[in-house]
């Protein structure tokens, strides 16, 4: 629209598309709650009255609310397309997501990032993407890329691009990685977002001081109050795994509400379209007694603010016209969502047109030579590492257990739910297994394995024995990536995962039909956990506390190295490196 058209529409000299009459708006700006029209013109708002309009909607008895931004999100753990993913978020009032597609970027490269962005063009959701720091995250494991600085600034000037996503190489930043920095420094006046799991004091500052200004991973009140007094936006993160919401929202409060984000960061299929999206959040945090101008402030304003989108979050002359409709302010039930001034979502179903997505061109599943013998374990001592399983967290415990041995080899301990672990290389074909010993799982017989393993998606799999692992992994590979279930050599339950071991081509209601098969189908094994699958995605992720497996080996986040997988005799935990943890 041209300047002198916008400014005539918002004068009432022109009549206007759409006016939006009789609702209460949330002014997110004033913080207040007023009757009010609404009058857009094209996909502007231009004002609050008007001469005439083309159309008018009788909104009367609802309220009007600017639509609501993820401030942080992987849509690849959605395990579906960038058109599905809007589908299924848009009808809950988002009409914003900002992505890092680190997951795809980590199996292909530039060209991963490159398909994510042409998905954007394919549906109503705004999505803005934030350029992975982290591929590989870690020398500690093996992606399918590396992309250094050089490698991101191909891309950092692109539309939709807002900075670099989050810097999970802490080590890298205070340690003064000239790569690491790099990356900060290509950032320029973008954001820089930050992923830093307990780091405290003189080593937070240093963090910070680098120019990062965010963090998504705060799991306890006392940890996110320290990271917000030295500057940093506090992101409220609900996905599936990690669960933060009621931990932090007591930290919010009438001063400084504005200094905090909502993310569903790893959010699975099925919670979204069982519990919602950001409005799931902002309901929580009504109920939990936030008041509900701050509550969407928080799922809009202030995202929009933090990542310099200056047209959104707010309904204002010269905003953006993506408006939610919503029921009350008490229940916040999501009628009718409107993006760029059209209707698009509408008693909770998308009517917008979706595009379909094409499949990105290079394969994504070379595994190397293996077989059954490649997941078993020698017996090197008498006191073993286990990977502590924490129930709806991703951090896991460092154990100290004696296994199971039987003719010189560990075996599963099914009684003690002490079983194996194997996370195989699926991107160079080097035929790497690492192999550990895992508590948390519960399954009594059979394995379970995946392609969605953070950050590098190797092949990531748990089980009873090694003929079993096998089998899964096996399957895995031959369906081009997603998630099994094995039960006595044989696939009971799977999920095709065919765009680069990480998304399916059908709808996100298909989708989550295949996870509740394969959820139940290792419930059935003896799993006690909600999700197997996501809390297995995550032993793989190098960057968390404490203990986690690569296909390079065990790693142990308080060392930030590999270490064996039996303690030597007398040998004692080092302490952490990171002053404050």
């Amino acid at each position: 629209m041209k300047l002198e058209e916008l400014i005539a529409a918002a004068r009432g000299e022109v009549e206007v598309d759409l006016l939006l009459e009789g609702a209460d708006i949330v002014n997110t700006l004033s913080g207040e709650r007023y009757r009010s029209d609404v009058a857009i013109h094209e996909d502007i708002v231009v004002g609050f009255d008007c001469s005439s309009s083309r159309k008018t909607f009788d909104l009367s008895g609802k309220v009007l609310a600017p639509g609501f931004i993820d401030g942080h999100v992987h849509i690849e753990s959605a395990m579906v397309t960038i058109p599905e993913y809007a589908r299924a978020v848009v009808p809950r009032g988002t009409t914003t997501v900002v992505a890092d597609p680190h997951e795809i970027a980590n199996v292909l490269g530039l060209e991963g990032i490159r398909y994510m962005l042409d998905c954007t063009r394919l549906s109503p959701l705004d999505v803005r993407i934030m350029l992975p720091s982290c591929v590989p995250a870690t020398h500690l494991e093996t992606s399918g890329a590396s992309l250094d600085a050089e490698a991101l600034s191909k891309l950092i000037d692109e539309d939709g691009v807002l900075g670099i996503a989050e810097m999970m190489n802490y080590p890298g930043v205070i340690f003064k990685d000239p790569q690491v920095l790099a990356k900060i420094r290509l950032a320029g006046e973008k954001r820089v977002d930050g992923h830093c799991p307990l780091l405290s004091g003189r080593d937070l500052a240093a963090y910070v001081a680098a120019g990062i200004g965010s963090d998504h991973e705060c799991t306890s009140l006392e940890e996110a109050r320290e990271k917000l007094r030295l500057g940093m936006r506090i992101m409220i993160r609900e996905g599936t795994a990690a669960k933060n919401l009621d931990d932090l929202l007591p930290l919010v409060n009438d001063v400084n509400s504005r200094r905090f984000l909502f993310v569903s960061d790893d959010r699975h299929p099925s919670d979204i379209l069982r519990e919602g999206h950001i409005d799931s959040m902002v309901r929580r945090a009504v109920e939990s007694g936030l008041d509900p101008i701050a509550a969407i402030q928080i799922a809009s304003l202030n995202a929009a603010e933090y990542f310099g989108l200056s047209n959104l979050g707010a309904i204002a002359p010269g905003r953006r016209a993506d408006i939610v409709v919503l029921d009350d302010l008490e229940k916040l039930e999501v009628l009718k969502v409107l993006k760029d001034g059209k209707v698009v979502a509408e008693g909770g179903r998308l009517i917008a047109p979706l595009r379909k997505a094409q499949r990105p061109a290079l394969a994504s599943m070379q595994v190397g030579q293996i077989g059954p013998k490649s997941f078993d374990i020698k017996a090197e001592g008498d006191l073993a590492r286990v990977i502590g399983i924490v129930p709806n967290q991703i951090i896991t415990r460092s154990l100290r257990l004696q296994p199971k041995i039987v003719d010189g080899y560990v075996v599963a301990d099914v009684e003690r739910d002490v079983l194996k672990m194997a996370v195989v290389e699926r991107h160079r074909g080097t035929g790497n297994v690492g192999l550990a010993l895992v508590s948390g799982f519960g399954l009594a017989r059979g394995a379970i394995a995946t392609s969605v393993a953070h950050d590098s998606h190797n092949i990531a799999a748990v089980g009873t024995d090694s003929e079993e692992i096998f089998r899964a992994v096996s399957a895995v590979r031959e369906m081009e990536g997603g998630l099994v279930v094995v039960d006595q050599g044989v696939v009971t339950a799977s999920l095709p995962l065919p765009i680069a071991g990480l998304l399916s081509d059908r709808s996100m209601d298909e989708v989550v039909k295949k996870i509740e098969e394969v959820v139940e189908a290792a419930k059935d094994l003896g799993s006690t956990l909600e999700d197997p699958f996501m809390t297995l995605s995550f032993l793989c992720l190098p960057v968390i506390p404490e203990l986690k497996l690569t296909d390079r080996g065990l790693v142990d986040m308080n060392r930030f190295d590999f270490v064996p997988l039996f303690l030597a005799e007398g040998e004692e935990d080092q302490a952490s490196p990171f002053e404050g943890r």
